[in-house]
C-alpha cells in the first residue's frame, strides 16, 4: 500500500505520538521512512531598533545555530527509534521556510506516498491566530496525509 511515509516533526511531545504511530505504520508496511523537521526564518520583528544591523546579525547567528543544533536531536532521535524497530529511515532538516511548504515540496521530491504528522485539533480563533501547518499541509497535498492527535 505505502512505500515510504514523509514523518514531519518539530520534536514536540505531540509530534512525538506522529513519530512513533508513523514508525508503527511503517515496520507493519514494511516501507521507508524520511523524517523532517523545519527551522522556520529568523523573525523579523527582531529587526527593529536603532542598532536593529548588529544586534539582529548577532540573534540571527545564535538563532540558526540553536536551530541546526535542535533539528539534529530531534532527527537523532527519530533515527535512534527507527533503527530500533528496523526501519529504514533518512532524516531532512530544512532550514529557513515555512512548515507547511517545505514538507509538501519534500514529500514530491523523496515521491512520498503518505506524509504523517501531528495536530493540536485548534479551532476557530486559535487556529486562526495560530495558524495551522497541518491544516495547510491537508489542503494542498497531493498524496494523502495522516493526521495524529
Amino acid at each position: 500500500m505505502y512505500k515510504h511515509l514523509l514523518i514531519a516533526t518539530d520534536g514536540s511531545e505531540l509530534a512525538d505520538k506522529g513519530v512513533a504511530h508513523g514508525l508503527g505504520l511503517a515496520k507493519g508496511l514494511g516501507a521507508a521512512v524520511t523524517f523532517v523537521t523545519v527551522s522556520e526564518q529568523f523573525p523579523i520583528f527582531a529587526w527593529g531598533g536603532a542598532m536593529a544591523g548588529y544586534a539582529a546579525g548577532d540573534g540571527l547567528a545564535a538563532y540558526e545555530e540553536e536551530a541546526r543544533k535542535y533539528g539534529k536531536e530531534v532527527l537523532d532521535k527519530c533515527k535512534a527509534s527507527a533503527e530500533g524497530l528496523g526501519v529504514s529511515a533518512k532524516v531532512v532538516h530544512i532550514e529557513d521556510r515555512r512548515p507547511a511548504e517545505a514538507i509538501l515540496e519534500l514529500s514530491q521530491t523523496e515521491r512520498c506516498d503518505l506524509i504523517v504528522m501531528a495536530s493540536h485539533g485548534r479551532r476557530g480563533l486559535g487556529r486562526l491566530l495560530l495558524g495551522s501547518q497541518t491544516a495547510e499541509v491537508v489542503s494542498y497535498s497531493e498524496i494523502p496525509v495522516l493526521v495524529v492527535r
